[in-house]
């Protein structure tokens, strides 16, 4: 009989360790690979910030083969100069912040950007027409492979990109 309250009192415990770790806090993001990510326009501070290139440590897992084996393919197939695609990044980067930053045609749009092995992801508020002006603007620029533009076109549009957690800067 003295068995039932000890296992009342183990299962009572297990049940709090339970819900403990159903609301422990979400993995930590984080720019595993040092991706470049900036805002390139500031016309909207409502508009959602893009969790770009952060991820949790399960998506990094996700993300390694892959980005391994785009980054030698570029240079094997004879695509790159560089013997990793990733290498471009940074350059690339570069040149992005500098057109964004002599055009005009974007000042109504609030707009993040991620290089990742010379794609140009262009996320964040604008409409469907400097969208496509953002890829075409990125896509003219040296060692650009792809542009890709994922913007939200009004405030009660779902937003179409993965976003930020409040709890991130």
């Amino acid at each position: 009989m003295r068995i039932r309250p000890i296992v009342a009192l183990c299962m009572a415990l297990f049940m709090v360790l339970c819900g403990m770790a159903a609301h422990a806090e979400q993995p930590a993001l984080q720019n595993w690979f040092n991706d470049p990510f900036f805002q390139v326009t500031h016309a909207d501070p409502r508009c959602p910030q893009p969790a770009g290139p952060f991820v949790d440590e399960r998506g990094r897992r996700e993300q390694a083969h892959r980005r391994a084996e785009k980054g030698t393919t570029c240079w094997l197939a004879g695509e790159c100069e560089r013997p990793k695609a990733y290498a471009y990044d940074p350059g690339i980067a570069e040149a992005v912040q500098r057109a964004f930053a002599g055009s005009s045609r974007f000042r109504s749009t609030t707009l993040w950007v991620t290089v990742q092995g010379r794609v140009v992801y262009i996320e964040g508020c604008g409409d469907a027409r400097t969208a496509r002006a953002a890829e075409a603007l990125v896509r003219a620029l040296p060692d650009v492979q792809q542009a890709v533009a994922i913007v939200r076109s009004g405030p009660q549009a779902p937003v179409p990109y993965r976003v930020m957690p409040a709890d991130r800067p």
